[in-house]
């Protein structure tokens, strides 16, 4: 496979350097046979909490930090991410080995941990040029992907040590109240109030189907693919958000990514994930898929759909909302606005029966 495929960091971010010098200190009292200085760089994305990229001469590495500034520190607890993955990593093969926590915030200022670099293919908005899947490729992907979150739904979290992972029980309520009331404290001016759609999730809350180890970020662009087989997934990243929780509405939020093929371009301005690709099964056939995989019911799943755009809407708007505010120059984030705005409507849209 050419390693042009492979995901690649860059350059890192001004105001986001990291001290090498420290960096390859503290990693090598860690692994004691790491050999040169660490050479860092910086993946794309990074809304939330920040990823690089640390190389020695025999070694690679992931690091993940906070953002830098001012923030809640509930907000990006990155001892909370460590052991999660830590215990998950034996039962859920796809989670990166996990390598050292430092809390001491006298190294680079914050928490951070390091861990494995999976090498393989991220697969972004587009998969990279060089990686042509056929239609039945595309449909074995979209099959895998599928899959792993259906088997990290079925992980016995109790017997993981994971029960205090989360609350657990009543979580659709805690989510609609939590969601409905992040997004009301970060609204600004230029966006929709997204008010008769809280009030429609607020009215149509159903029971809990269970409780399950939750990723809460599950996407395409947060899987790492065989660069042998990009059909295959080795590894699955971003544990941030990672909770007890209800499986649907976790499933929920990951079909708010699926952007299909014959979708509207207002719907497809948002995507940034390859879910359009040939063989890519439709978010109707998933939900078929996914529920008899789980031995759940598929009737009246409009509510799952609507959360999903919901929270998804809330996400982009509180990431805006810093970057309204001048918190953030990053002009990654001068277009979420815009999309705050097609999620609402795609809300309205769902409750109209049109999508």
């Amino acid at each position: 496979m050419n390693d042009q495929v492979l995901d690649q960091a860059g350059k890192v971010r001004e105001g986001e350097e990291l001290d090498a010098t420290i960096v390859t200190n503290f990693i090598k009292n860690v692994v004691p046979d790491a050999q040169g200085t660490a050479r860092i760089k910086q993946f794309p994305g990074g809304a939330s909490n920040l990823t690089y990229a640390v190389s020695f001469d025999n070694k690679e590495y992931i690091l993940r930090r906070p953002p830098f500034g001012k923030k809640a520190k509930s907000a990006h607890d990155m001892g909370r991410e460590f052991r999660v993955m830590q215990k998950l990593k034996p039962v859920f093969p796809y989670v990166p080995e996990m390598v050292a926590f430092c809390q001491d915030e006298s190294v680079l200022g914050c928490d951070f941990y390091v861990m494995e670099r999976l090498i393989g293919i991220i697969p972004r908005a587009d998969m990279p040029k060089g990686v042509n899947l056929t239609p039945e490729q595309g449909r074995e992907l979209c099959l895998n992907f599928w899959d792993r979150l259906i088997e990290l739904h079925k992980v016995d979290y109790q017997a993981a040590g994971l029960q205090d992972l989360g609350k657990g029980e009543g979580y659709v309520v805690r989510q609609i109240e939590g969601w409905s009331k992040r997004f009301r404290d970060a609204k600004t001016p230029d966006v929709p109030d997204y008010e008769s759609t809280m009030q429609w999730l607020h009215a149509n809350m159903p029971e809990q189907v269970g409780v399950c180890v939750i990723h809460n970020d599950y996407r395409l662009d947060n899987v790492v693919l065989d660069p042998n087989d990009p059909t295959k997934l080795i590894g699955v990243l971003d544990w941030e958000m990672a909770t007890l929780g209800d499986p649907l509405m976790d499933f929920g939020n990951t079909l708010a990514y699926w952007i299909e093929a014959t979708d509207p371009p207002s719907m497809q301005f948002q995507r940034r994930q390859p879910s359009h690709i040939p063989g890519m099964m439709t978010r109707n056939e998933i939900i078929q898929y996914y529920c008899d995989k789980m031995n759940l019911s598929a009737d009246n799943f409009l509510f799952y759909q609507v959360y999903g755009v919901f929270r998804l809407g809330v996400i982009l708007q509180q990431i805006y909302y810093r970057f309204y505010h001048g918190q953030t120059k990053d002009q990654r984030f001068a277009s979420f606005g815009m999309m705050v705005k097609l999620l609402e409507e795609q809300c309205r849209e769902l409750l109209k029966g049109k999508i």
